[in-house]
């Protein structure tokens, strides 16, 4: 079997790790695909997403810093007092390994007859085969295993090398490399072009697993990539709405008539059941069946097929009066341990809205009516699972009136969702054929947005010592790039701001990312990675901001006037599903419009 250095690995990752620019940043993926292996492709993929496996198989390294220091004191032979100090010099436990193995004095090995023997150097392989076995390391003893596991890949690794394996065993690898760029270099890389990238993402959105694509497209080339279909069991990247302010423009871009659903305030769930087997997944893909062990005998009961791919909004309801609870209390339920205590405190009911696959059958690329039809035929619906309340509308008014219900009843607002014939499920995708309405953009921006923490201002007098500001950004998926549009400071508790620096620390970075456009120089830079919800007193042009830039006038963006943090943090939301520049710029227009019209 051919194999890959990992020196190589660390070669590029450093390359990529100094880069501010994506296009460089695309150019040397490109590069390191191409000199990969067929045979580690996948691993390779693995690696540099910092991962394993893909996410909703929901495999994690498991490694706290303290017993990555104690099998790096063992490797190079200090106290483990030693590694602390030098981490606290410099603040990132991968460039301490490093430093600590340039002074470490070189070991010889000796073989039976008394000579010298060169230690191996780390293959891609043996790395990622030892830190899956850590990774799967459960019971008495797990610990000691997962040291001295770590303590043999150490030992033989040189000073960079094992500064990348410490990033990445402690889960704080920090290239923030999207799916979308590895997508666009695989496509280069063993094509020629980013023609075939259209191909190789609907394949990644039907089977969001990067190695498995990547491995397919080396050994099988596109036809093979082709062939890929839905299966049971591995989540479909799910469909996105944009947004509107105005029934009449919602009525207009839906040709006239369309489906208004509630919008639940709970977590989007995508149910996968296959016979007695029933799978649940988040919006970011994650597995999250065994938080909600009420939801799968929902499905296991009430859903009324073989096999089956449904999604709908579990949301928390009050075990007493029976109505629905706010987000933040069905996040209860999102614990390791408790969980039974916590079904009881906070019960949920599961609202369905789409069903994507029935016994053999895809039905993404039917249209919307005819997939709420097979909703009907499966669901055998109860107090606790039923489908998403909905009306057909053909007047603003009826939106409207509809949208009141839904605000009276504890939901955010309301889906208008097309029911012309190319209302097909556009997977990983945001377009016109959703559209959300949530509370109206009026001149008081009273709609929150979720935006991405790109970067932070120290803070000053009483927040001294923590950061007294953040920057946040949208993110404009044609570019794969995120755009700031405030600088936030306000809403935060003190617990907020004791917890900010530990929260964003493992995503600091020595320059801005290579993904984020910005004319502010932030004290400190992120990876694009936490999500965080904010609301404005309005939106208003900026020089200083990069969002909308030039869409709007010459030489200005948008930028949120008085932004405020509400204190929700989108845990649920990946960075590439935050709010996007496009909505920043049609709330804008909105607001526009209805001054306008005051």
């Amino acid at each position: 079997m051919s194999d890959l250095e990992y020196s190589i690995l660390a070669d590029f990752y450093e390359k990529i790790e100094r880069t501010t620019s994506r296009i460089a940043m695309t150019e040397y993926l490109v590069a390191l695909f191409k000199e990969t292996p067929t045979d580690v492709i996948d691993k390779v993929i693995y690696l540099t997403q910092g991962k394993l496996r893909p996410d909703y198989e929901g495999i994690e390294l498991g490694v706290a810093e303290k017993l990555a220091m104690r099998a790096l004191a063992q490797a190079v032979g200090v106290s483990v007092k030693k590694v602390e100090d030098v981490y606290k010099k410099s603040g990132d436990l991968g460039t301490a390994a490093q430093l600590l193995m340039q002074q470490r004095r070189p070991v010889s090995i000796v073989d039976f007859f008394g000579g010298e023997v060169e230690a191996k150097p780390l293959t891609v392989t043996r790395v990622y085969e030892t830190l899956l076995k850590i990774a799967k390391a459960s019971g008495p003893g797990a610990m000691d295993t997962k040291v001295s596991l770590l303590v043999s890949l150490l030992k033989d690794a040189k000073p960079k090398e094992a500064r990348y394996l410490l990033r990445t065993i402690t889960g704080k690898l920090r290239l923030g490399i999207a799916d979308m760029t590895i997508l666009d270099a695989l496509a280069i890389a063993f094509t020629g072009s980013k023609n075939a990238r259209d191909v190789i993402e609907r394949a990644y959105n039907m089977h969001p697993d990067l190695g498995h694509i990547a491995k397919v497209l080396a050994t099988e080339g596109l036809e093979g990539v082709k062939k890929i279909q839905i299966t049971v069991g591995i989540p479909i990247l799910p469909m996105l709405a944009e947004r509107l302010s105005d029934p009449r423009e919602i009525l207009s871009k839906l040709g006239g008539k369309c489906i208004v659903e509630y919008k639940y305030d709970g977590e989007r769930v995508q149910a996968h059941k296959k016979e007695n087997q029933v799978y649940l997944f988040s919006r970011r893909l994650e597995n999250i069946t065994s938080h909600y062990p009420d939801v799968v005998e929902m499905i296991r009961n009430n859903i009324k097929a073989k096999e089956a791919i449904v999604e709908g909004e579990i949301v928390a309801v009050d075990p007493d009066t029976g109505e629905m609870l706010p987000f933040q209390e069905l996040m209860h339920r999102r614990r390791k341990y408790g969980i039974e205590e916590a079904m009881e405190k906070y019960p949920a009911s599961l609202y369905l809205f789409d069903v994507l696959y029935v016994d053999g059958k895809s039905l993404i690329n039917e249209p919307l009516p005819t997939r709420k039809e097979y909703l009907k035929k499966i669901l055998l619906p109860s107090d606790r699972i039923q489908p998403a309340k909905s009306t057909i509308a053909e007047t603003p008014e009826e939106i409207e009136t509809f949208f009141e219900q839904a605000i009276a009843d504890g939901c955010e607002g309301v889906m208008c969702k097309s029911l012309q014939g190319d209302s097909i499920y556009q997977m990983g995708a945001r377009g016109w054929l959703w559209i959300k309405f949530k509370r109206d953009y009026r001149y008081e921006m009273t709609d929150t947005v979720d935006l991405v923490v790109v970067g932070a201002f120290y803070g000053r007098g009483r927040r001294a010592g923590t950061y007294g500001a953040l920057l946040m950004a949208a993110y404009s998926p044609e570019e794969d790039v995120f755009k700031t549009v405030c600088k936030v400071g306000s809403g935060f508790t003190d617990e907020d701001l004791e917890k900010l620096p530990e929260m964003l620390k493992p995503y600091e970075i020595p320059h801005k990312h290579p993904r984020v456009q910005s004319k502010m120089e932030a004290d400190v830079w992120f990876v694009p990675a936490i999500v965080l919800e904010i609301i404005g007193a309005e939106i208003t042009l900026s020089p200083l901001h990069t969002c909308g830039w030039g869409k709007i006038k010459k030489n200005a963006g948008l930028a949120i006037r008085f932004p405020r943090f509400t204190g929700r943090y989108r845990d649920d939301k990946s960075p590439e599903q935050a709010t996007t520049e496009k909505e920043i710029i049609e709330m804008y227009h909105s607001q526009r419009k209805v001054t306008a019209r005051a």
